[in-house]
């Protein structure tokens, strides 16, 4: 039989003396890097006069539709926004349709198509610039780019929850921490390229685009082959033989085609679209709610929006991390249960003028936001297994597109209707933090009926081995570590997380300066 090729999944598991540690910057390579599409508005503004540079070029009767295809009007920015709605769209439904084959081929190979397809969208979306066409930046970054977001989001999801089963929270956290951090790592180098490459004839934005693709494709391909996954029968020194009632994990695993049919996986979606509905409702409103509750400038606004990004980053670490203590159900009930009562308080705070405790309580709340993100893995594999979680984490991620409807149309549309009936600006986000506390609500009593599977739902150790079979196991294995996984921070290890944690310690670093500069000058 001829050797595997060089992305086949066979090629990459591991062997005895492979580090378990060094799959996690693997991921984290990946995830900072398409966690700029949260960071692209930084493009939108330049774009916007990419025409004449200097001044804008106005066409007061373009429409959406006119504005895909002309030369000769410059965008509108929400013209341009829509390409970030196209992100996530195509994020969601590529998860949901391909995460089957994520499973199947092996998160190389689809480590490897995500870094073309979201650095080559980027690159079609630098001929739309040149040729200033809005339909070519809308295929490129929003369709491409997007498809590419959904491959490389859940990558990683399944391998790493594979490689750390006495830590699962703990190993998704810091791979979708990445995607959080991305923007914070991304925006402040695209807006130095964009000012270094400014002329008098080009806003800078399509060479930006290919030095980041440039970079991207460079540091998305080492995670990829980076990506190791555990031999058949793998387990960490030390693995509890069964599972604790208190952490509710179990050892087996359900296919993929039977998951939908379960009531466990309704309400997991239920869970993670109503705590994220509610988290994106906030981040939508926090600069401005800062600005008109409490008079706050727009840069100390822009101070509270990067203080709130980092509690964001750092929640899914911090939220994901002890979900392995305390469990995912226990995790999710602090979310549903604290949040309440920060959204319901939220009003009081800014009635009395406390601009810190108000501030506080939405840092809080974005903690926990980002921590559900990074929890929710860890939660489908504790109740489905692992064998097809990234599938299955592929295919809840519709939550997400459809908490990124609800949560703005609900804010916005009643931020409008009660400025129209003539509420005070300071009091029209009493009832949209209400309503939100509301969703909180629905999602506690969701997390609260998610109970074990029964034991007709899982497939047999003789149909989980004849999944897991690959060409090169000439017999069945049985559990143990195979001298794999162990080590502590060997050079190489080393290597890697100073690779991904040096950008990440930079992008906190400024944009925990800009925060802390912006409300001194506030004081």
């Amino acid at each position: 039989m001829p050797p595997p090729g060089l992305l086949h999944r066979d090629r990459i598991v591991a062997r005895p003396g492979f580090n378990r540690w060094l799959v996690p910057p693997a991921a984290l390579a990946i995830h900072l890097c398409i966690g700029m599409a949260y960071g692209f508005s930084v493009f939108w503004l330049p774009l916007s006069r990419a025409l004449a540079v200097t001044q804008p070029v106005a066409c007061p009767d373009l429409t959406l539709r006119t504005a895909l295809v002309t030369s000769g009007c410059d965008w509108r920015v929400s013209d341009l926004g829509w390409i970030y709605t196209l992100f996530f769209v195509f994020l969601g439904s590529s998860a949901a349709l391909w995460g089957g084959w994520v499973e199947r081929s092996g998160p190389r190979k689809a480590g490897v198509v995500s870094a073309v397809c979201w650095c080559g969208g980027i690159v079609i979306a630098t001929l739309g610039v040149v040729l200033h066409q809005l339909w070519i930046m809308w295929l490129g970054a929003g369709v491409v780019g997007g498809i590419g977001l959904g491959l490389g989001y859940i990558s990683p999801v399944s391998t790493l929850i594979k490689w750390f089963p006495d830590r699962r929270g703990m190993a998704t956290g810091m791979a979708i921490m990445g995607f959080g951090g991305g923007a914070m790592i991304g925006a402040p180098p695209a807006d130095r390229l964009m000012t270094h490459f400014r002329t008098p004839a080009s806003v800078g934005v399509w060479q930006t685009f290919l030095v980041l693709a440039a970079i991207y494709f460079v540091f998305m391909m080492a995670g990829a082959f980076g990506y190791r996954i555990p031999p058949p029968g793998w387990q960490p020194e030390g693995l509890p033989a069964s599972s604790t009632g208190r952490t509710m994990v179990t050892r087996r695993s359900v296919h993929l085609r039977h998951v939908l049919e379960t009531k466990q996986f309704w309400l997991i979606w239920a869970v993670l679209c109503l705590n994220v509905s509610a988290g994106i409702g906030v981040i939508g409103m926090a600069s401005p709610m800062l600005q008109e509750i409490f008079g706050a400038t727009a840069a100390v606004a822009a101070g509270f929006t990067g203080l709130i990004s980092l509690f964001n980053i750092g929640g899914r670490f911090f939220w994901a991390s002890l979900s392995d203590l305390i469990g995912r159900k226990a995790t999710y009930y602090t979310f549903f249960i604290l949040g309440i009562a920060l959204y319901t308080l939220a009003p009081t705070a800014a009635r009395s003028g406390s601009q810190a405790a108000f501030v506080l309580s939405v840092c809080v709340i974005l903690s926990m936001y980002g921590g559900g993100f990074a929890t929710i893995p860890a939660y489908l594999a504790d109740i489905f297994g692992t064998q097809f979680v990234g599938a299955i984490h592929g295919r809840l991620l519709t939550a997400w597109s459809t908490a990124g409807i609800i949560g703005p149309v609900v804010v916005n549309y009643i931020r409008e209707a009660q400025i129209a009936a003539g509420v005070p600006r300071q009091q029209v986000y009493d009832f949209t933090m209400y309503l939100l506390a509301a969703m909180l609500v629905f999602g506690l009593i969701a997390n609260a009926f998610v109970k074990p599977l029964a034991d007709r739902w899982f497939m047999t150790d003789e149909q989980v081995a004849a999944l897991q079979a690959h060409p090169q196991t000439a017999a069945p294995v049985v559990s143990g570590t195979f001298g794999i996984g162990a080590g502590g921070l060997d050079m190489r290890t080393a290597l890697a997380w100073t690779a991904v944690g040096a950008p990440m310690a930079w992008g906190v670093w400024i944009a925990l300066s800009q925060a802390l500069l912006l409300f001194s000058r506030a004081a």
